[in-house]
């Protein structure tokens, strides 16, 4: 099982009935009403939670607020356990990808909806990101991405993002992406392996050495 999905249901198990009660209160102003009155126990909220993007492996400030409103040192402990194993678990292309990800919510703009569908986010997922972030390009964005990661965990590659930007003719994103890449892996070359660099000012630095490709910026 999905060492998240461990978490939680130890999580959940470890919660009384007056606990999941202040959770619920605590989530009013995320959850429905109505999904609040179904929940039984702690997996509920969490799985409802999970359904709604406001929680995943890789954000877990959500589940660290909550638990941290109940006092349980215990639990919050469990949660930094897992945050340490996650982090010492990511791999390289995990780190490949949330690169791509920080590059295309620099410069894709208000295109992130065709990239979006192009990445098969629904429209009504894309709707919900732009009620959640009315005000927020970046992190319409940013969670249009993560929707796409969490819903095609079998095909979340940076690859299939390069794929999708030069679908939609965002090619100099693309083109970042790739440089990036190239720029991450002979780094790792010449420091033998190390640990490397995510610094993208070099490759913005040649943005005027490129053909325009019609992205607006």
């Amino acid at each position: 099982m999905d060492p998240f999905l461990v978490l939680l249901h130890s999580v959940s198990a470890g919660l009384s009935n007056s606990e999941l009660t202040e959770l619920k209160f605590l989530c009013q102003g995320r959850v429905g009403k109505r999904k609040l009155e179904r929940v039984q126990c702690g997996l509920d909220l969490f799985t409802v939670l999970l359904e709604q993007n406001e929680l995943d492996r890789e954000r877990t400030g959500l589940l660290r607020e909550l638990l941290a409103s109940l006092r349980r040192q215990d639990l919050l402990a469990r949660l930094d356990r897992f945050e340490a194993g996650a982090a010492a678990e990511a791999s390289a292309e995990e780190r490949e990808l949330c690169a791509a990800f920080d590059i295309i919510c620099d410069h894709v703009g208000k295109d992130w909806r065709r990239l979006a569908r192009q990445l098969h986010v629904s429209d009504a997922k894309i709707d919900a990101i732009e009620e959640k972030y009315p005000r927020n390009l970046t992190e319409q964005v940013r969670e249009s991405l993560r929707v796409w990661k969490n819903s095609h965990k079998e095909d979340t590659s940076v690859s299939h993002l390069v794929r999708a930007l030069r679908a939609c003719q965002l090619n100099l994103v693309a083109d970042f992406i790739e440089d990036e890449q190239q720029a991450r892996r002979l780094d790792s070359e010449s420091s033998g392996g190390g640990s490397t660099s995510t610094s993208t000012v070099s490759l913005m630095s040649r943005d005027s050495d490129r053909p325009s490709s019609g992205v607006p910026w």
